[in-house]
């Protein structure tokens, strides 16, 4: 199957398997997907992430989800960049989720990062989602 928006899938399987309460979820591999599953393990959102062989010996990635007192850890997430409408920002003008305390995570030049990391490293890219 293919598929458009690798990473709104990810975000989507992710807030499916969250709200369902599954311990973890399949999706397939990719590097860009693992990049991205490696900023929200280094915030916190997620336990971790490996890579497996699938049914038909296609790599997937694992990701075990987090809990905390019974709710997901990610409470919200939102695609920014859509295949449609891509959206760039400076490193002075990437936005900040709900004050400070979720993550916006941004692919750059330097690799993909988080908010913070992006600012303190003083690079701007697309912004690829946002997760609180």
């Amino acid at each position: 199957m293919s598929v458009n928006d690798p990473i709104g899938d990810m975000l989507t399987r992710i807030r499916n398997a969250g709200m369902r309460h599954k311990s973890t979820v399949r999706m397939p591999a990719s590097k860009l997907r693992a990049w991205v599953l490696d900023v929200l393990a280094d915030e916190g959102y997620i336990r971790g992430y490996e890579k497996v062989t699938g049914e038909r010996g296609l790599p997937e990635l694992e990701v075990s989800l987090k809990y905390y007192e019974g709710a997901p850890a990610i409470r919200a997430m939102k695609r920014v960049s859509k295949p449609g409408r891509r959206v760039y920002a400076g490193a002075r003008e990437i936005p900040s989720v709900r004050q400070g305390l979720g993550v916006t995570i941004v692919s750059t030049p330097k690799g993909v990062m988080s908010d913070a990391a992006a600012r303190s490293a003083n690079v701007g890219g697309e912004v690829l989602c946002t997760v609180f």
